[in-house]
């Protein structure tokens, strides 16, 4: 898991609402247009509804002492094969569109209707998922051109060289875990070749993880040096929405007999906000970043063993001399899981990061700061089990840093009732010795949930 740094966010502006309004404008002519040309606005349409609520076990410093989550969701997806113009169909085109409509009774503010301009959700959401165009204009070329969601790698939720935008908050409240993987805008070409497959990704405008702010879940301040909510004074410097301020990744990979491999790069900037723009305002940013990696995966011993690795180029400090912006590092990756049998699945992973240049970053350290260990590790265990016939899914997942002693167990036991319900409870268990650490930071923010889902 990426290391975040938590934010408060100016309030949005009016743009958001008016740039979502095109959008499904849009999205309604483009409908119109394909029934006009005699395709038919249904193809296959799906979705579900969904009830969710999450009980915390009380912090006063966010805006609910005593839950983090309240809310109804409703999701439709639409997936259509254009048939005319005829270069659409001979293509081979996809048009898909995913959005939801959220109410969130943790929300008090003004409606909004776009997703991707706020830290929180108001009240009254619209939120774009997907909406995006994909096709074949070769037969050994693919693209997918708009609104998507990214991502690559081997990890199961530890990321190296997959640097797409998540969103933290939803992962720690008891969402779904689809709602970890944020969506993009963004072009995606992909390349067929007979020796090994390659993959190109331009996000136009930058894209950044969504991190805890301190209103819906609190956390360790550091310009406070205590733990902060609604408080805290941090505020972020958003790169502008410019051309310039662009995100590319490649992925190079193929198979050999059963085990896959792959090389990575990406050029672009740190997805939370791990840079100190001014230390007197408590202003945050997003440093520019290079990431170069590699990963194999395929059987080892009874199971699937993987191994990622990556050096994160730090540009904006190679030398190490500003305690500001993160330095350079190496991260790699191994993982193992195995089937154990009757429905049972365990697994395993190790997690090793080496800050680079760390003799500079001890001696510009700024006295009072806290130390970041020069070697971390982080240990993760998963254990999940099906019963009564695949109705009944318990699934276990535990992260440990004996480095930063601290940890972070999820749990959840969900249980399809019928084929289009089903009800999910979980829980989030946070604990560390120290309050500055990752996920000791956040142990003010343990809470049980429960998911209703009807899907159609």
């Amino acid at each position: 898991m990426a290391k975040h740094v938590s934010l408060k966010k100016k309030p949005s502006s009016g743009l958001s609402m008016k740039l979502a309004s095109i959008i499904v404008i849009s999205l309604i002519f483009i409908l119109a247009a394909f029934n006009l040309y005699g395709m038919g606005i249904l193809g296959d349409l799906h979705g579900f509804t969904e009830f969710a609520y999450g009980a915390r076990f009380g912090d006063s410093r966010t805006d609910h002492p005593h839950y983090n989550l309240f809310e109804e969701r409703g999701q439709l997806k639409l997936t259509q094969y254009p048939e005319k113009p005829a270069i659409l169909a001979n293509w081979n085109s996809i048009f898909t569109f995913k959005g939801e409509f959220l109410l969130d009774e943790y929300r008090n503010g003004s409606p909004s209707v776009f997703y991707k301009d706020r830290e929180d959700e108001s009240r009254a959401s619209l939120i774009l998922r997907e909406l995006n165009l994909a096709l074949s204009p070769a037969q050994d070329l693919d693209l997918k051109v708009g609104r998507q969601i990214l991502t690559w790698g081997t990890g199961d939720y530890l990321f190296i060289n997959d640097v797409f935008p998540k969103d933290y908050v939803s992962f720690f409240s008891g969402r779904d875990d689809e709602y970890l993987k944020a969506p993009s805008w963004a072009v995606k070409a992909s390349y067929f070749g007979k020796l090994f497959w390659t993959d190109i990704v331009v996000i136009p405008v930058f894209e950044a993880n969504k991190t805890v702010n301190g209103s819906r879940l609190s956390f360790y301040d550091p310009f406070l040096a205590r733990y902060a909510g609604k408080d805290s004074l941090i505020t972020k410097h958003r790169r502008p929405s410019i051309l310039r301020n662009t995100q590319e990744a490649f992925r190079f990979y193929g198979q050999k007999g059963s085990t896959e491999w792959a090389f990575y790069l990406y050029h672009g900037f740190y997805t939370n906000p791990r840079g100190v723009k001014n230390p007197y305002t408590c202003t945050i940013y997003y440093p520019k970043l290079n990431v170069y990696g590699f990963s194999v995966r395929g059987p080892f011993l009874r199971g699937i063993g993987s191994f990622e690795a990556g050096y994160l180029d730090s540009r904006e400090d190679r030398s190490g001399n500003n305690p500001f912006i993160p330095n350079s590092s190496i991260k790699t990756l191994f993982g193992y899981s195995q089937d154990m049998g009757n429905d049972l699945t365990l697994g395993f992973q190790w997690q090793y990061e080496q800050m680079l240049k760390y003799g500079r970053y001890k001696r510009t350290l700024p006295i009072g700061t806290k130390r970041v260990d020069e070697h971390q590790h982080l240990l993760t265990f998963s254990a999940n089990k099906k019963f009564l016939n695949q109705t009944l899914y318990f699934n276990n997942f535990l992260f440990y840093s004996p480095t930063d002693k601290d940890g972070y167990f999820r749990t959840s036991l969900a249980y399809d009732v019928t084929d289009a319900t089903k009800v999910t409870l979980g829980a989030n268990y946070f604990w560390g010795d120290y309050k500055y650490t990752e996920f000791g930071q956040l142990k003010n923010n343990k809470n049980i949930y429960l998911r209703l889902r009807y899907s159609f």
